[in-house]
């Protein structure tokens, strides 16, 4: 995620970090080098009688331009969903914890349960990055039980399962009674419905024939449209052409990144800047020594 402050409009419209033109860059200068050429191809093409004009492409702009929208609209509602999930998870996390150790203030497994929430942060982060999660999680599980949450088709569903066992121990042993235990396990509940909703969000993509067809319909766009500007613009038609598919493209590339908000991207949520605060609020709570670095935006803005 970009995390920039504000800015006068001037500065802004140089802004390289953070947009989509690192990726577009070199089919935004195919398009101007193809426009060129049919500049230089214009006495040929306008001896075969053939005449391209702009009402067809301004229909059919028009049109690219809702289609665009819709699907920009619906990348960015997965994306707004995945960041209220993930601030879900943030209000779980603090409310188990602290009806935990209000309610068993002297518990020595107290630490342990932490561990595993923080574990559980970690580990919903890296499975929705696709990342390996051994040696992060070791820090907070035991042999055996880092054993059974990597060898688990949902590692983070295992780390719920165990958080669940060690409050049954506790209400096994009196410590909790009824009411108090299906309190704490609400919250436990809580996570659980963050997991799935992650799950469904990162596994579920848009329908690839949609995105697919869109795709297609802007670069041929953007590849006919110089040879309908070139007979009205001549020498201008590599600056609107490229200014013209600058828009489109930058609309398409935004959203793919956008439809997969958890990956690390410059658009994409800030997982391990999350992940990093649950930590620290957690470690907090519990008056701790030692607690992580807080994560702050690089040198280009990015918070990761």
């Amino acid at each position: 995620m970009i995390v920039r402050p504000q800015q006068h409009w001037l500065p802004r419209l140089f802004v390289w970090h953070g947009s989509v033109l690192p990726k577009i860059t070199s089919r935004l200068l195919m398009n101007f080098l193809l426009s060129i050429a049919v500049i230089w191809m214009l006495p040929w093409y306008t001896s075969l009688g053939i005449k391209l004009t702009v009402a067809p492409f301004s229909i059919l702009g028009v049109a690219i331009a809702i289609f665009l929208g819709f699907r920009n609209n619906a990348c960015f509602a997965r994306y707004s969903e995945a960041r209220v999930l993930w601030g879900q998870l943030m209000i779980a996390s603090r409310s188990l914890l602290r009806e935990v150790k209000t309610t068993l203030p002297d518990d020595e497994g107290l630490r342990h349960f932490i561990q595993l929430q923080i574990a559980f942060a970690h580990s919903l982060r890296m499975t929705l990055r696709r990342k390996p999660q051994g040696d992060v999680l070791a820090k907070y599980l035991s042999p055996n039980d880092l054993h059974n949450v990597l060898n688990a088709h949902s590692p983070a569903n295992r780390i719920l399962l165990l958080m669940g066992e060690w409050l049954g121990e506790r209400r096994a042993q009196g410590a909790l009674s009824d009411v108090l235990f299906s309190s704490i396990n609400q919250r436990l509940h809580d996570m659980s419905a963050v997991l799935s909703g992650c799950e469904r969000i990162f596994t579920t993509p848009l329908p690839f024939a949609y995105s697919l067809i869109l795709h297609r319909t802007v670069y041929l766009f953007c590849i006919m449209l110089p040879f309908a500007l070139v007979v009205d613009l001549h020498f201008m038609t590599p600056f609107i052409s490229v200014l013209i598919s600058y828009t489109f493209i930058s609309l398409d590339t935004l959203a793919e990144e956008l439809e997969d908000p958890f990956g690390e991207e410059d658009n994409d949520l800030p997982l391990d800047a999350i992940s990093n605060a649950i930590e620290i609020d957690l470690l907090q709570m519990v008056d701790a020594d030692v607690l992580p670095h807080k994560m702050t935006p690089g040198k280009n803005y990015q918070l990761t």
